[in-house]
């Protein structure tokens, strides 16, 4: 019995160190009934020709050459080519375990779900990162209703907001397009995908290498980073609409991406002329107080960072660093961690 066509989007754009070892990932697939959307963004190296190359060798494979657009448009254009029952998103530097879509196809099927989510490993140059505080490679999927989907997705720990490393039915979000020109597109596009999900699957295997550039945040931050808190607070209306229970859970996911951007502002001072974006994140804290009071009372740990914040900013630049050093004194408990695996290379 053929099983449905999976159409894996790949948006491309000056990724030639990488590109080759993202596409053979996915071609070697032991499911073949595979439709590859290369999408060259504009890529001003040997990208577009490389795409154009691997095209020539596989039928499986469409090559979409357009003007530079950025990731949302880029996927957007990939989408409207897609022809498979199901869609994966696959990002050009990242790579897959060769037996990834037998997997996922395979659970989808077998659970009749709308959406499959795999582990992945957090894959740097020298060495593989796996969070395991909620799962084991072994352990038996894990099927989430939509209520309890929304919460995970809102808390961020087992459900991701990223596009990659699902299987979704085409059906669910070929009319839900990526917003273009901001960064973090995936916080603004994953609630409205998971509000249509009847049945989603965690499964528990570590199928997706997501690789991992060892530059400091510190050092590439810019202001265009807000963009997350933007898509975080878009997203807090939708919830607010939709999924009232959880406007507390979403409050505290807009403030501790708050106090983190707020200190990385701070550190690149440079960047935040007359500290305009860290005045933007005071004031709607601020604003909110009263609201994001109420829904750090049972977080103890936020709730201070809170207090602190109301009393002067930079308090809050302080409160990791204590944290930190009374961890180092074993006043407090270490936070569980990823991980270590094999090298990945």
């Amino acid at each position: 019995m053929q099983k449905g066509k999976v159409s894996v989007i790949v948006p491309i754009y000056k990724v030639e160190k990488y590109i080759h070892r993202c596409i053979e990932s996915i071609l070697n697939q032991t499911y073949f009934n595979l439709e590859v959307i290369l999408v060259d963004d504009g890529s001003p190296d040997n990208c577009g020709a490389i795409a154009a190359n691997y095209k020539k060798s596989d039928p499986r494979i469409k090559v979409i050459h357009k003007e530079n657009g950025g990731l949302s448009d880029a996927r957007n254009h990939g989408m409207k080519h897609a022809t498979g029952e199901f869609t994966m998103f696959v990002d050009s530097d990242d790579w897959l375990e060769n037996n990834m879509v037998e997997n996922l196809i395979n659970c989808s099927l077998a659970y009749q779900a709308d959406v499959v989510q795999s582990a992945f490993y957090y894959a740097h140059n020298d060495k593989l990162l796996l969070d395991n505080r909620h799962h084991h490679k072994n352990d038996t999927p894990t099927q989430l209703d939509n209520r309890k989907l929304m919460y995970e997705l809102v808390i961020n720990e087992r459900v991701k907001n990223f596009a990659w490393g699902k299987l979704y039915k085409t059906k669910l979000i070929n009319d839900i397009p990526f917003q273009k020109g901001v960064l973090f597109e995936d916080v603004f596009w994953a609630h409205q995908v998971m509000h249509r999900v009847e049945k989603f699957v965690l499964l528990h295997k570590p199928l997706y290498y997501y690789y991992h550039r060892d530059d400091s945040i510190v050092a590439t931050y810019t202001p265009r980073n807000l963009d997350l808190i933007m898509g975080l607070k878009e997203r807090h209306l939708f919830i607010e609409k939709f999924h009232q229970g959880l406007t507390d859970e979403s409050y505290k996911a807009i403030l501790k991406m708050s106090f983190i951007h707020y200190n990385l502002l701070l550190f690149n001072r440079e960047k935040d002329k007359n500290g305009v974006h860290r005045k933007e994140i005071q004031s709607y804290i601020t604003d909110n107080y009263k609201e994001l009071r109420r829904a750090v009372i049972d977080d103890k740990a936020l709730k201070k960072q809170l207090y602190l914040f109301s009393l002067h900013p930079y308090l809050n630049v302080l409160f990791p660093g204590v944290r930190k050093v009374m961890r180092t004194a074993r006043i407090l408990p270490k936070p569980v961690g990823l991980k270590q695996e094999v090298s990945s290379e």
